[in-house]
């Protein structure tokens, strides 16, 4: 389902990502990891059609993203960190239809995924309020929402559950899961090494614009005998230290 061999990306003097290859299968959730600067937003970016990419081929779905940008588009979903853009004189639903109708969808189409959406995401008490007084976790659902209005095969996440209390953020895991359990394809970056075992099959670990490691998180576990903190910090950590 995603591709990408020998992906390279500079910024002026700085190179952001140094030759990386990926592979995510359909169906399957990876786990992007590494710290802040690293390359994963770069990274996740360019899969977005957001960034075009200095070198190396990515393709998704069939589809090289220098070649069918537009249709790529179509059928990928995106989250970033952040601030989530969502318009404050607008109500939740009215910021999610929004990009329904961007999207080509019609009406009633759009009426059943948000209805779909809101009973997944719990957003009933305030889903016809303005969103100008939301509380940061209401505005990171409503961004999710809007961004997989479309019903996307493919997921592209970046700290999903960021501001989210823990209920909250129990409803993203679930509706990640839920997700794989549809045939979807996710990739999404996380912090946070617990929601990483719950959600992930497999892991790809990013340091200073290269893929560390990768592998299955029994498989990682076995190879360096840690458990997945550990395990990062001996990858990452140390070397960033140094």
């Amino acid at each position: 389902m995603i591709e990408v061999k020998g992906l390279k990306k500079s910024f002026k003097d700085i190179e952001a990502l140094k030759g990386i290859d990926l592979h995510v299968a359909k169906g399957e959730v990876l786990g992007l990891l590494g710290e802040n600067g690293a390359g994963k937003t770069t990274t996740l970016r360019i899969l977005a059609t957001m960034l075009k990419p200095d070198g190396g081929t990515v393709i998704l779905d069939g589809k090289n993203v220098n070649e069918s940008p537009q249709e790529i588009r179509k059928n990928i979903g995106i989250l970033f960190g952040g601030e989530s853009g969502i318009y404050d004189r607008l109500t939740a639903r009215e910021n999610i239809a929004y990009y329904g109708e961007l999207n080509d969808m019609s009406p009633s189409e759009i009426k059943d995924r948000i209805d779909y959406l809101v009973k997944v995401l719990n957003m009933e008490e305030y889903i016809d309020r303005r969103a100008g007084k939301f509380s940061k976790g209401m505005k990171q659902k409503v961004a999710i929402a809007r961004s997989i209005i479309h019903n996307p095969d493919i997921m592209l996440f970046d700290e999903p559950t960021s501001g989210l209390d823990v209920g909250g953020a129990r409803i993203i895991q679930q509706f990640i899961e839920t997700c794989k359990e549809e045939g979807k394809t996710v990739i999404f970056s996380s912090h946070t090494m617990s929601e990483v075992e719950k959600l992930c099959d497999r892991v790809a670990i990013i340091n200073k614009g290269k893929i560390v490691e990768t592998g299955y998180l029994q498989e990682l576990k076995e190879k360096y005998d840690k458990g997945m903190e550990d395990l990062f910090l001996e990858l990452v950590g140390e070397q960033n230290e140094l």
